[in-house]
């Protein structure tokens, strides 16, 4: 094991880099090494402080040390799968309903209707937006808590891509607004429900916006395309990461045997 020279950390010989603060650990000594004698201690011994950058680099791309196998191996099988399920959520239009007949908008119906309690005390129209405020921001709060407490931010990706998930699975819902010809839970349509029972023809009614309905959905569409994307692009560079580790992990002990 060897100690990162800037931050301390402890890390496996092979590693050139440090997965914590992120320097080049052969570099940063040289560095070290041509900073003139001249230099009092005190200067020498203060350290910069990692810049903000640097910290969310580190935040956002951490990864440990050693790469178990066996959860590598579960995690790269599920990022296919998220992938391959993400593109169609992706590629299907919205008319076709696919997100409203996907399993997550299951999932994403509880949070929706907990909304709905959770605003009730800021009034009516509060109480028809809280559904939707509060199923974006349930994945969004997991996102923060794998990232800043778990600091996995493979499964903070993941959370990423639910987020733009929800924000496909309100599109349809939104461009509905004028037509109400979505079935809503209960089986009944906006047009043969009390007004109020459709959220987003109640919210867009009582801000004098139903015309721009479509344009909203639209909106909230490639919105959840874009997270998505970048879910892909950052769960998939985690793994490579992690990938980068397994196969060091393995020419070391060959190495050693």
């Amino acid at each position: 094991m060897i100690q990162c020279p800037k931050c301390s950390f402890e890390q496996p010989d092979q590693h050139t880099e440090c997965p914590r603060c992120g320097i080049i650990i052969d570099k940063y000594r040289r560095l070290q090494d041509n900073i003139p004698e001249a230099k009092t201690s005190a200067a020498v011994q203060a350290e910069p402080a990692p810049g903000m950058a640097e910290t969310i680099k580190a935040l956002l791309f951490y990864v440990k040390p050693e790469t178990n196998p066996l959860i590598f191996g579960g995690r790269a099988l599920f990022f296919l799968i998220i992938f391959i399920w993400g593109l169609k959520f992706i590629f299907m239009p919205m008319s076709s309903n696919y997100v409203f007949e996907s399993i997550w908008h299951l999932i994403n119906l509880p949070f929706h209707e907990f909304g709905h309690i959770l605003f009730r005390p800021f009034g009516r129209l509060m109480t028809s937006l809280g559904g939707s405020i509060t199923q974006v921001l349930m994945p969004v709060i997991c996102l923060a808590v794998f990232l800043i407490k778990n600091r996995d931010p493979f499964a903070a990706s993941f959370s990423l891509w639910w987020t733009g998930q929800n924000f496909m699975d309100l599109a349809p819902y939104i461009n509905d607004a004028r037509s109400l010809t979505l079935p809503l839970l209960g089986g009944n349509t906006g047009r043969t429900s009390p007004y109020g029972f459709h959220d987003w023809e109640f919210i867009l009614k009582e801000t004098k916006l139903l015309q721009y309905d479509q344009v909203l959905a639209n909106f909230a569409d490639t919105l959840g395309t874009l997270l998505m994307i970048c879910a892909f692009v950052w769960g998939g560079y985690i793994l490579f990461k992690q990938y980068k580790n397994l196969k060091e992990s393995v020419a070391c002990h060959s190495g050693d045997g």
